[in-house]
Order: structure tokens, then C-alpha cells, then sequence
């Protein structure tokens, strides 16, 4: 009878929250809910407009690399201040923001393997954070997620040695209820491992000339320039998703580049929306790494699809094309940013086939498969039927035993109204390898290192997954919204 009244509960719970669902979305269609294919639709609304026609070029801001403060070999340390900002996204708008050592996003941060590394964190807000370093394999006190709160006016100093390949990872808040609102702000920046592969091999190196950072994001302007973290039901529902895409803080930016192959880092830093990246003229690519670095070979693309969190580099070769000449990054068919070739370069262009060696997991040694399932809607959402709860282990783990990682999404969104209910599920302190997807071999730019993996309604994905670090880890979806309303467990390696 309890079952019953159980089931009862959540049907009408589940009903009332659809009728008022249905009235919130035809009362706000059209406000910037759906996927944006018109890129001058929110300009008009906002003035961007004027800014995209000014004959100044919206040149692309590249991240400075911070500043290493100690000179020995091996070892690495930074100051990194969590701070207030004010920033023109639009010409004669000042905004409000957050950022890392500046107004918005943060410096990248750049180490190599084997360094030991300590970073000064310095909260200057009113209000407590964290910084999350985004696919690193580190112990877990020093992992940045909400039992390590730093909080106002005080300072928190991780230390830990970088002791995986090269990869593009990236640091951000992970508070409690407040991740979501805190990234959107603008508390984000990138995180690089290098490694002596990664510099031996023959690709693009040089910073912010042929060897590109790609912080992606969306907002929603309000007339007069503010980017306010209000949500509606279709937020709860779906995540914040804006209409107006960033690019390393900029709205529609150019990037100039010579005639010769270059390297774009691509994060997908949203909140919520997932981006499908190709270019203009139908122009191939070669992705040469995803979340946790390299892959093997080089792999020929038209498009590389990235959901919340997840990283690629890729490699474009523009060594057949003239000076003056432009090629628009877009989003399906939205346009993200335009590259235009200013130069042409006497460099030889060539695209490495063969990448790094990767030690694949043997199936046949995995000691545990556990059951993860994603499910639930709007507040509702949940892992295994649980919501977070920061006194609950959820799991608990050995150190150095490979598991097998069967993830399942079993949410269905709102039906007609919201289609299905995506969830990138993100793992902390491990950098996993995804062995099926459906059943079948999953593609080929998901056979490297991953921390985080889309799955989509009613999808099955199996990992392989081994840590290499002790204590206290997150698991979650990667829908900021969701993962700010529950959608997030714990586990223990011991």
C-alpha cells in the first residue's frame, strides 16, 4: 500500500508540475528558449547589432597563460583571486561578472607532467565558492568540489603532482546549489598538462598565434547588458540555455590566422546547451584529442559534437586558402566566430596521422560493475533514485580496481513539450575509457581518455574506470541545473 501511495504521489506530483509546465512555455515561447539559428535575432533585441556592424574588428581575447611564480624545475605555483568584474560584452554596456584574476573567465593555467603544484586560491566575493580542477587526478581534498569550500574574504592552498598525459582540462566552481549560477557569471579557465609526447610531436605550440583556446559559452542579455541567473520552469527543466553565443567572453569575434594548420582547444564551458561544431565551406578537420588527451591517430571530421564539459582539439589546415579569405565556425548552422586568413605562411603543413600509445583496459580484469541510472525531471532529477546528500557515501571504491561503469539515462524530459532529457555524466579524480555505447563500439573520437560522457535519453554507455587517487569524489550530471538540484552522488576510494 505504501508502494501504491508512492507511485500515486509522483504521478500527481509529475502532473501538476506539466500543467504548469504548459502554461510557462506558451506564455514564454519564443524567448530565447530554443536552439538559436537566426545569430542576429538576439542582437536585435539587445543592440549587439550595433557592435557586430562596427567597422572595428571584434578581434578574439586570448586567456593569458598565468604566471608560474616558482622558478624550480619540477615544480610549479600560482595565485589565482575569485573576484568581482564589470565587462562590455556589448559596446556601452558594462556588465556584472565574476572571473579569476580579471572580470571574466580566468588565466590558463600550464604545467607539466611530474610537476608539483600548489595554487593560491583567494576568495575576494561576499560569498563562499570553489574551484573544481576539471579532469585532473588528484586526492580528493585537493579536488575543489563542495567539501572544500573557500569561504569570503579567505584563501584555500590544494596541492597535488600532475601525474597523467597531456590534455586540455579546465578549473571552475563546484558549491552546493550554486555551481550553475557561479560558472554562468563567468568563474571558468583552462587548465593544460604537457607532457614530453606532447612536445615532440609535430602540431601547433605556439599560444594564441597557431595553438588556439576556445572557451564556449551562452547568455541571455537583458536590454541594458546584464546577464541575470533567473530561472524559469524550462530552465529547471532543461537547464539554462542563453541565445547569444560566447567566445572566450566575446560576442561573434574574429580570430586571423596565417595559411598554415592550427590548433583550436574547444571547451564547451555552458551551463547546459550542447554544441555542433563544424565550419562554414563544409571544411574537414582531425580531432586529435578529447577530455583526458591525445588519441591515438588523428581522426577526419565534419563535425565534432560536445556536450556541457567536454573538451577536443582539432587541427584545421588552411594552407590551401588565400589571404583574406574566411572561414565561420559555426554551431550547426549558427555562426560562433569567423577566421580569416591575414597572412600567408611558409611553414609546411602537415597533420600527424599516428598520436600517442594508449593503454587500453583489459575487460577480463574488471573486479566490480556497478549500475548507474539517470532519471527524473525538473527538480525531481536523481541517480539511482537518490538525490545528492553531502552525509551519504554513495559508493565506496578500492584503489587501483578496474570497474565496469554501466550508466543509463531514463529520463524522458516533458514529452511533446521538452523532447527527451540529455544527461553528460561527469566523473571526479579519474579519467575513464568508454568501451560500448548501445552495444556497439563507441565512435572513434570517444576511444581516448574521457571524464565526462553524453547520454542521451534511453542510451546505455559502458565504462571502463580505474582510480588511482584516494578520498572523497563527485559524480554527476554536467547540466549545471541538475546538478544543482541533486542530480549528484558521492563515492569513497579507499
Amino acid at each position: 500500500m505504501n508502494k501504491n501511495r508512492k507511485w500515486y504521489t509522483i504521478i500527481i506530483i509529475s502532473m501538476l508540475l506539466l500543467i504548469v509546465y504548459v502554461g510557462y512555455f506558451f506564455i514564454n515561447s519564443g524567448r530565447g528558449l530554443e536552439r538559436v539559428d537566426n545569430p542576429n535575432r538576439q542582437a536585435v533585441d539587445s543592440g549587439i547589432m550595433n557592435n557586430t556592424k562596427d567597422e572595428k574588428k571584434n578581434k578574439l581575447p586570448i586567456p593569458p597563460l598565468l604566471e608560474d611564480k616558482n622558478p624550480e624545475e619540477g615544480k610549479a605555483e600560482f595565485d589565482l583571486n575569485v573576484q568581482y568584474g564589470k565587462k562590455e560584452f556589448i559596446e556601452g554596456q558594462e556588465t556584472e561578472t565574476l572571473g579569476y584574476n580579471g572580470d571574466y573567465l580566468g588565466p590558463i593555467i600550464r604545467v607539466d607532467k611530474g610537476d608539483d603544484v600548489k595554487i593560491n586560491v583567494a576568495n575576494t566575493l561576499d560569498e563562499p565558492t570553489t574551484v573544481h580542477w576539471h579532469g585532473l587526478e588528484v586526492p580528493g581534498e585537493m579536488d575543489g568540489g563542495p567539501h572544500q569550500v573557500v569561504d569570503p574574504k579567505s584563501s584555500w592552498q590544494p596541492y597535488f603532482t600532475i601525474d597523467q598525459p597531456a590534455a586540455t582540462l579546465w578549473y571552475h566552481p563546484h558549491l552546493l546549489h550554486k555551481t550553475g549560477e557561479q560558472v554562468y557569471k563567468g568563474l571558468a579557465g583552462l587548465f593544460y598538462i604537457e607532457d614530453e609526447k606532447s612536445k615532440e610531436l609535430n602540431i601547433p605550440k605556439e599560444h594564441g598565434v597557431n595553438d588556439i583556446p576556445l572557451v564556449v559559452q551562452d547568455k541571455r542579455f537583458t536590454q541594458d547588458g546584464q546577464i541575470p541567473y533567473e530561472l524559469g520552469m524550462r530552465d529547471v527543466m532543461d537547464g539554462f540555455k542563453g541565445d547569444t553565443v560566447l567566445v572566450n567572453g566575446a560576442i561573434a569575434p574574429e580570430l586571423d590566422v596565417k595559411s598554415e594548420v592550427v590548433r583550436l582547444r574547444l571547451l564547451n564551458g555552458s551551463n547546459a546547451r550542447a554544441y555542433d561544431f563544424n565550419f562554414s565551406d563544409n571544411l574537414a578537420f582531425y580531432q586529435i584529442a578529447s577530455d583526458g588527451g591525445f588519441l591515438e591517430n588523428s581522426i577526419e571530421m565534419h563535425e565534432v559534437s560536445l556536450a556541457p564539459a567536454e573538451r577536443a582539439e582539432i587541427l584545421v589546415d588552411f594552407s590551401d586558402y588565400n589571404t583574406g579569405d574566411k572561414v565561420v565556425l559555426r554551431d550547426g548552422s549558427y555562426e560562433v566566430m569567423t577566421i580569416t586568413i591575414t597572412e600567408e605562411s611558409d611553414s609546411s603543413s602537415s597533420i600527424p596521422e599516428e598520436l600517442v600509445d594508449i593503454v587500453q583496459y583489459d575487460r577480463d580484469d574488471v573486479v566490480t560493475t556497478r549500475d548507474f541510472v539517470m532519471s527524473g525531471m525538473g527538480p525531481m532529477v536523481d541517480i539511482n533514485g537518490k538525490q545528492m546528500d553531502m552525509d551519504r557515501i554513495d559508493e565506496y571504491l578500492n584503489l587501483n580496481e578496474l570497474e565496469e561503469w554501466v550508466v543509463t539515462n531514463e529520463s524522458a524530459g516533458m514529452g511533446m513539450m521538452s523532447g527527451e532529457t540529455p544527461h553528460p555524466l561527469h566523473v571526479h579524480g579519474v579519467q575513464f575509457q568508454v568501451i560500448e555505447r548501445n552495444g556497439g563500439e563507441p565512435p572513434l573520437n570517444e576511444q581516448g581518455w574521457k571524464d565526462t560522457v553524453m547520454v542521451e535519453s534511453g542510451e546505455e554507455v559502458r565504462l571502463l574506470v580505474k582510480f588511482k587517487q584516494k578520498g572523497l569524489f563527485m559524480y554527476h550530471c554536467h547540466i549545471l541545473e541538475h546538478e544543482d538540484a541533486g542530480m549528484m552522488g558521492q563515492f569513497l576510494v579507499e
